[in-house]
């Protein structure tokens, strides 16, 4: 059986998403894994090979062509291929097909109303909105989202959007909570590791520890859940208030 021949500046690849920049008058491509690109820009994965399927550069990933050293040296004034694919990778665009780009925008559209819901609250009634109450909000301001901006940027915008059309504020939720002491040691020790928890507070009334802790609206739930199930009606949950977070301290770890 002949051997079928392949050019040595070609390289067949698979299942790949492609990045292209045009530079100097010509098209380079990179070819990286499904759904390691937005996490590499968004900083969540930086192991470069986790994101490359081959260290290399092409002008057309597709047909495998590899893009010749005094190219790259031509159109980026270097010829070290990590760092090309790098500049690539951080400037060019991501060549998805129209379902996959839908898939990205609905993913980015929930989780930025995920985000807006963990970190505000209806300071009418000192409780967080449903993820869904705040995704038909933000369809009814039309909000559109914008792919090159991360998730938690884009929340900041929408809670300033969303002021003007609902009640709405950014803010920590002070809780008071009594724990019955045979539970008092591990339930605390399981509420501190809830995300921002921060306890304000402790002392002992009769046989019940109280504690006073201020946490992300977005936890209020998974908190109450705990008081109630964890103690067997024995504990207790109380909203003292709420602790408004100005606008020049707005950023969402």
């Amino acid at each position: 059986m002949p051997k079928i021949f392949t050019p040595t500046n070609q390289i067949r690849l698979t299942n790949v998403a492609v990045v292209r920049m045009k530079k100097g008058g010509k098209r380079f491509e990179i070819a990286c894994y499904k759904n390691k690109v937005l996490s590499w820009r968004s900083g969540a994965e930086k192991d470069l090979d986790e994101v490359l399927q081959t260290i290399a550069v092409f002008n057309n990933v597709s047909k495998g062509e590899v893009a010749k050293k005094e190219e790259l040296q031509k159109a980026f004034g270097k010829d070290d291929v990590t760092e090309i694919c790098k500049e690539i990778l951080a400037k060019g665009e991501l060549q998805v097909s129209e379902k996959e780009r839908q898939d990205q925008l609905d993913s980015m559209f929930k989780e930025i109303a995920t985000t807006v819901a963990d970190k505000c609250v209806n300071p009418e009634t000192k409780r967080p909105y449903p993820v869904s109450i705040i995704e038909k909000s933000m369809k009814d301001i039309h909000y559109s989202i914008k792919p090159h901006r991360n998730a938690k940027q884009q929340a900041l915008d929408v809670i300033r959007l969303l002021k003007d059309t609902i009640p709405l504020e950014r803010a920590k939720m002070r809780l008071k909570m009594a724990l019955p002491a045979k539970e008092a040691k591990r339930l605390k020790e399981r509420i501190a590791k809830l995300s921002s928890t921060v306890t304000e507070g402790e002392e002992w009334e009769g046989d019940r520890l109280m504690l006073t802790c201020l946490i992300d609206p977005g936890h209020f739930r998974e908190m109450d859940e705990i008081i109630r199930t964890e103690t067997k009606g024995a504990g207790a949950l109380e909203v003292l208030n709420l602790k408004e977070i100005k606008e020049g301290e707005e950023v969402l770890e």
